[in-house]
């Protein structure tokens, strides 16, 4: 006689909790390259050059990536409540600075400051719904929170076209600032604190250490569109950032009490499941920076044709999120994420083969292709490899593949906008149009984010395998006086 099996019991607070916290974080993703369909007219606006323009895509990601190894002493010394207002002020507070900015500086600063409230919500989305759910239903939950991870900067430029067109750029921050007020207001009477607190030391010069080795990364590779390679503009801060990280990396080595727990890389699982959620960003972050130049000065389209290319890809990833969840709480990660980077690597081949024979359909096709694969393959190898450790460590495990997916998100598509440029200058010099060239460059640009997207494929084939479930019971809710 068969034995029935009792379903795991889910808690009405911990979907209410993770919907709030997965409504803002929509909302900072979104945020994310809503600004990537004006990028050629801050070029024209604030007269600067593709490789400074592209600050206004990548800050956004540094910024949100120096944040994240923060998250993990954050998210054990204060409630999480607290932390999703504090987040969620920050943000409001840079987005009303972006819409007033009397200057192109003075946007990249109300960046900055979105970015920063992002850095301490986004670790949220990614801790809490392991720690409310239990482990038999973490993929579904997940896949469901990888929507927003997947439509937040697909939308972003859809709608951001729509408004910039009609309107401008300036009445597309008033909006997100609405919105993300909006969910403040959502989260008083809903949000909640979930797990335990701790009393975690935050070590400064280990903010600093980070700050320096990824900032100077950063700053090092997007001036050498500009600059060129062998300027000191180039070298100098590239070079300190590599000292600075390795010096952050020993100094987190040798703390008792790291402000990120790097040994969570001895564990095979989720070493592998980091380094493929970073391969994987660095190969499709450029899209929200080269993809609008492509359809507006190469193809000659405007904001909203550039926000429509891109909106199959946004219907691709609310679609695909959650099936990627559920496909890995039957299947595993393994064929689920080596399918995924099949489909990511062929769409970025596409785009980079097409050249001049590429039409607006086609790139919406190839868009969505691309979406599609990032669905698939990202957030079933993320929980693959988070499930790899113990409950304590979530929040840091969270935080290393956070930080990587942000950090080197930018840092590609500041080598891929520098690809583009040096392309595009040759193809100037040798008589092409304005048009031809951008289509040249962006071409190349492509080509390089196909060579990230292989080399995570290989990864995948290579160490990606079935691995046993944790047993961890998810934390209680607590309650808010």
């Amino acid at each position: 006689m068969s034995q029935a099996v009792s379903k795991p019991r889910v808690e009405r607070d911990a979907v209410v909790i993770v919907g709030v916290i997965t409504l803002g974080a929509f909302v900072s993703l979104f945020n994310q390259t809503v600004m990537a369909p004006a990028l050629p007219a801050l070029m024209r606006e604030f007269e600067v050059t593709a490789g400074t323009a592209q600050w206004v895509t990548t800050i956004y990601m540094l910024i949100s990536g120096i944040m994240v190894p923060i998250s993990g002493y954050f998210m054990d010394k204060y409630p999480t409540r607290k932390l999703f207002f504090l987040s969620m002020g920050l943000f409001v507070a840079g987005t009303v600075l972006c819409a007033l900015c009397p200057s192109y500086w003075f946007l990249i600063a109300g960046r900055v400051a979105q970015a920063a409230g992002a850095g301490i919500l986004m670790p949220l989305v990614g801790t809490v719904p392991l720690l409310v759910f239990p482990v038999e239903l973490r993929g579904t939950a997940m896949g469901v929170a990888g929507i927003v991870m997947a439509a937040g900067p697909a939308v972003g430029p859809v709608l951001g076209g729509l408004v910039i067109d009609a309107w401008g750029w300036r009445p597309m921050f008033l909006i997100i600032a609405a919105l993300a007020f909006a969910i403040m207001a959502l989260g008083i009477p809903l949000m909640k604190n979930v797990g335990t607190l701790k009393d975690p030391k935050l070590d400064i010069v280990s903010v600093v250490l980070s700050t320096i080795a990824f900032g100077g990364l950063l700053f090092g590779f997007s001036s050498a569109s500009d600059a060129g390679w062998t300027s000191p503009m180039v070298i100098v801060p590239a070079l300190v950032g590599v000292v600075a990280l390795v010096m952050f990396v020993r100094r987190q080595l040798a703390l008792e009490v790291p402000m990120l727990e790097l040994r969570c890389l001895k564990t095979r699982n989720f070493l592998i499941a980091a380094l493929m959620v970073t391969l994987i960003n660095a190969a499709v972050a450029a899209t929200n920076v080269i993809l609008p130049l492509l359809v507006q000065n190469g193809m000659g389209a405007s904001a909203t044709t550039t926000g429509m290319v891109m909106l199959p890809a946004s219907i691709a990833g609310i679609v695909l999120s959650p099936i990627s969840g559920m496909l890995f709480d039957r299947m595993g990660p393994r064929l689920v994420t080596v399918g995924g980077m099949v489909v990511i690597a062929g769409s970025l081949l596409g785009f980079g083969f097409m050249g001049a024979g590429l039409t607006v359909g086609l790139a919406a096709t190839l868009c969505a292709l691309q979406a599609c694969g990032q669905g698939l393959a990202n957030m079933p190898v993320n929980t693959w490899g988070v499930n790899a450790l113990p409950d304590e460590l979530i929040a840091h495990g969270n935080a290393i593949a956070n930080t990587g997916r942000q950090v080197f998100g930018a840092i590609s598509t500041a080598l891929l906008v520098t690809v583009m440029s040096s392309v595009q200058a040759s193809a100037l010099a040798g008589g092409a149009s304005a048009a031809e060239a951008t289509v040249a460059g962006v071409g190349a640009a492509y080509f390089g984010c196909a060579v990230v997207a292989i080399v995570g494929l290989v990864v995948a084939v290579l160490f990606v395998f079935e691995n046993k479930r944790g047993t961890a019971a998810p934390a209680k809710v607590s309650k808010v006086k």
